[in-house]
């Protein structure tokens, strides 16, 4: 049984290194759309025919893939109910407006979860070509190399990561505050706009830390996976483990992640 478990997991990250290299490869053929062509969703929230195309092609690997899986995307299903065995939940462009302005740090996210818990995880860079992958008991992974993360325990040496809450401005005053408070402890905050990207960058040790007050599932999903088999935790902002929801994340290794909780809790 044990085996089986295993072989399944390692077929599904198969499946998603599949699906997200296709998006990838898609992505990069592109010339991105004029503003006249993109579509705002909400506020500062935008969206092209890229992210749509992008996501009917992941959706179609997938569940000819795996047949019986389901795919919630950002995009095309949003509201979808996760129901079945293997449920996708897909970013096709993580890092949109960055893709728009030819900033080159966007990504596809693929993560899944099996039989109700989080569990594969994959993440396609796609200015850089990189592919990142893991799945529960199986590590994570740059390709064939093992993501580790770091082994920074003191503030000021750590290197930390955010995400502005460009979407829900009310909350911005506190988030202003949790910023400053940051600033002032550690040796620097980076905010690079794609937050599956900052959990790769926690995951392989080149981040101690990141937070973001609103992220939604598909933002975190295959990240996530990768953090936690990388040595690192997740949890919200309350420090509660289920983080597929749109909400709070807060990731690192075990010592900047206390660190960090407390910080912003205190902020």
């Amino acid at each position: 049984m044990g085996r089986r478990k295993v072989r399944e997991l390692k077929d599904l990250v198969d499946v998603a290194k599949t699906a997200a290299g296709r998006a990838a490869d898609y992505l990069r053929g592109l010339t991105p759309a004029a503003p006249g062509q993109w579509v705002e969703k909400g506020r500062h929230d935008f969206v092209t025919d890229a992210d749509r195309t992008a996501e009917r092609l992941i959706a179609e690997t997938l569940t000819s893939g795996v047949p019986g899986s389901t795919v919630v995307g950002e995009e095309l299903t949003p509201g979808a109910a996760p129901s079945g065995d293997v449920v996708w939940i897909v970013d096709p462009l993580d890092g949109t407006t960055n893709f728009l302005h030819g900033y080159p740090q966007y990504a596809v996210s693929v993560g899944a979860l099996v039989r109700g818990t989080l569990a594969v995880g994959v993440v396609r860079d796609v200015t850089r070509g990189l592919i990142y992958s893991g799945a529960t008991g199986e590590g994570a992974w740059l390709g064939d190399t093992p993501l580790r993360v770091s082994t920074v325990v003191e503030p000021r040496h750590a290197l930390i990561g955010t995400g502005f809450p460009f979407k829900r401005l009310e909350g911005f005053e506190r988030y202003l505050r949790q910023l400053a408070a940051v600033v002032r402890a550690s040796s620097g905050v980076r905010r690079a706009g794609a937050a599956a990207l900052d959990l790769v960058d926690v995951a392989a040790g080149r981040l101690d830390a990141f937070w973001e007050p609103s992220l939604a599932p598909w933002d975190v999903a295959a990240g996530v996976v990768l953090v936690r088999e990388a040595g690192g935790v997740v949890t919200t902002l309350q420090g509660e483990e289920d983080v597929l929801r749109h909400g709070s994340v807060v990731a690192g290794n075990a010592a900047m992640h206390r660190w960090l909780l407390d910080l912003l809790r205190d902020a």
